[in-house]
């Protein structure tokens, strides 16, 4: 399996934190931004691509012939499905929402007398229908929204990450499929600790630009790290 880690393009809370450095005045699930949605244009015509044939392994780790995925998946937080749907589009595959893929923390508000994070409901089954027909929803529940449950406790990241590491593997491991998934740069630094066998109290941190792409082949008996963070496909003022 070869695995693309995709990340959101800019979005308002992004923004709020370029300019200010806080997250005063940040939205529970924000859009994508002009910019956003610029960098998810380019990232769609991209991953759709199909360049020269043949080449040696260096070009074909880059996939400069094309990335013929096959899979999309993409967590149900606007800004990753604003991100999605133009590469989805322009491939002509579904895009599955996965739940477990979403941002640490869940949708979540900060009580303004307290400074508590409260979780809150998320959008609903309907919502979702009516803003993203084209987006394939799990066959139960979110009725009364996908999150409604308290804040994500830093404790309980890590498990999600190798719940999802588990799934991925169960669906697409030790196949040809070519799987991308659109996600977040919080949940990204804890899978890619589950995938590198690191301790769960490691102070790394892995940078990820808005769009970045990191590629790793799964092989059965061992992975390959082929890049991380790649963003060569966007204009240079459009990075973020």
């Amino acid at each position: 399996m070869q695995f693309y880690f995709i990340r959101h393009g800019q979005s308002e809370n992004n923004l709020i934190w370029e300019q200010t450095g806080s997250d005063e005045g940040r939205n529970s699930d924000p859009k994508l931004t002009d910019v956003g949605k610029q960098q998810a244009a380019h990232l769609g015509a991209f991953l759709a691509a199909s360049g020269m044939t043949g080449g040696n392994s260096v070009a074909g780790y880059h996939s400069v012939a094309g990335f013929y995925l096959t899979h999309l998946y993409c967590s149900p937080m606007l800004r990753a499905i604003e991100t999605a749907l133009p590469a989805a589009r322009a491939l002509g595959l579904p895009l599955v929402a996965w739940e477990e893929i979403h941002e640490t923390g869940g949708i979540f508000c900060t009580d303004p007398e307290t400074r508590e994070l409260q979780g809150l409901p998320g959008r609903t089954r309907t919502e979702f229908a009516e803003r993203f027909p084209e987006l394939i929803l799990p066959e139960t529940g979110w009725e009364t929204g996908w999150w409604n449950r308290p804040f994500e406790s830093r404790e309980e990241r890590p498990l999600r990450a190798q719940s999802v590491l588990q799934t991925l593997l169960a669906r697409h491991g030790g196949t040809e499929d070519h799987v991308a998934i659109f996600s977040h740069a919080g949940f990204y630094n804890h899978l890619l600790r589950i995938v590198l066998g690191m301790p769960g109290d490691t102070t790394v941190w892995f940078e990820l630009q808005n769009t970045a792409i990191t590629r790793i082949d799964f092989h059965p008996d061992y992975q390959r790290f082929v890049y991380a963070n790649r963003v060569d496909f966007l204009p240079r003022q459009l990075l973020t």
